[in-house]
């Protein structure tokens, strides 16, 4: 494309802008997660563009037009599981999601090292009423905590997709310039495998790397496709992982919309509508 310029009553925890924040209404504050940051009302701005508009130049454009965003709404399909609602990768984790195919529970929200699962009637009855289950997950061999559903955020995060599309010895490709909704986007492509796309996550800890590999290869997938499609801004708007392997297959699709969104927030449940269940251990595949 020449010339381009390319997210109780009682208590809540908003993440804004570039953080995570605990603001409440009406009784006592739920807490805030540790090490949340003070959040700030100025939107990221996009970073400009460097000059090689080569495959691999872009795609390093791409990557850091992301790392500036930090947010944006996702919705997913990964294998047979779908949902859909606010992610933030940076500079705290946090996701809220919907569940629109079966599940334990229909909706999780995760604000850092703390998750909720729940939101629907049969929490409730199994919970004597209140409909949100609060957990935290291990800690890692290092002893520090980990955050829950890992496997599932590291899917989501489009950083990460793009770090792997840039690594050393990985050659994207010009796929097209192509209609997605009312816009043109930029299709690139990649072959990378799920062992290297983990190992280059080095912002992560090996434990994570590992299970990052696990949930890029259900099945034992082995050779990993990428494609990805870019705005005029060099975002990622839409992230497709394909693979096979010996014994399985990977076929994870994301849409990345509302970058940047000044108004996407992830809201922790009421506490008085929440119970707290301790530590559990959730597995790399867990959705």
């Amino acid at each position: 494309m020449a010339g381009r310029r390319r997210l109780t009553a009682v208590a809540v925890v908003v993440l804004l802008a570039s953080g995570l924040t605990a603001c409440g209404g009406g009784g006592g504050a739920a807490p805030t997660p540790t090490g949340s940051p003070t959040p700030t009302s100025a939107s990221p701005s996009g970073p400009a563009k460097p000059t090689d508009r080569s495959p691999h130049g872009v795609l390093l454009s791409a990557e850091l037009a992301m790392q500036t965003a930090r947010r944006a709404k996702v919705s997913y399909r990964l294998g047979a599981d779908a949902g859909a609602g606010p992610l933030f990768w940076q500079p705290k984790t946090a996701l809220q999601i919907k569940r629109s195919t079966p599940a334990d529970a229909e909706q999780l929200i995760v604000v850092d090292t703390v998750a909720y699962q729940g939101g629907d009637a049969a929490t409730a009855a199994r919970q004597g009423g209140k409909h949100w289950e609060r957990f935290s997950v291990p800690p890692g061999p290092d002893g520090h905590k980990e955050v829950p559903y890992a496997g599932l955020i590291d899917l989501l995060n489009p950083v990460e997709a793009l770090t792997a599309a840039t690594a050393d010895g990985v050659e994207p490709r010009f796929v097209a310039e192509e209609k997605f909704e009312d816009s043109t986007v930029e299709h690139y492509q990649v072959t990378t495998t799920a062992e290297k796309y983990a190992a280059v996550q080095t912002q992560l800890s090996q434990s994570r790397r590992d299970g990052l590999r696990a949930a890029l290869a259900p099945g034992g997938s082995l050779s990993l496709t990428l494609d990805l499609w870019l705005n005029d801004k060099d975002q990622l708007v839409k992230l497709q992982r394909t693979g096979t392997g010996d014994s399985g297959r990977a076929d994870d699709s994301v849409l990345y919309t509302d970058l940047a969104g000044a108004l996407l927030s992830v809201q922790a449940p009421a506490e008085t509508d929440t119970v707290d269940t301790g530590t559990r251990t959730v597995s790399p595949l867990a959705r």
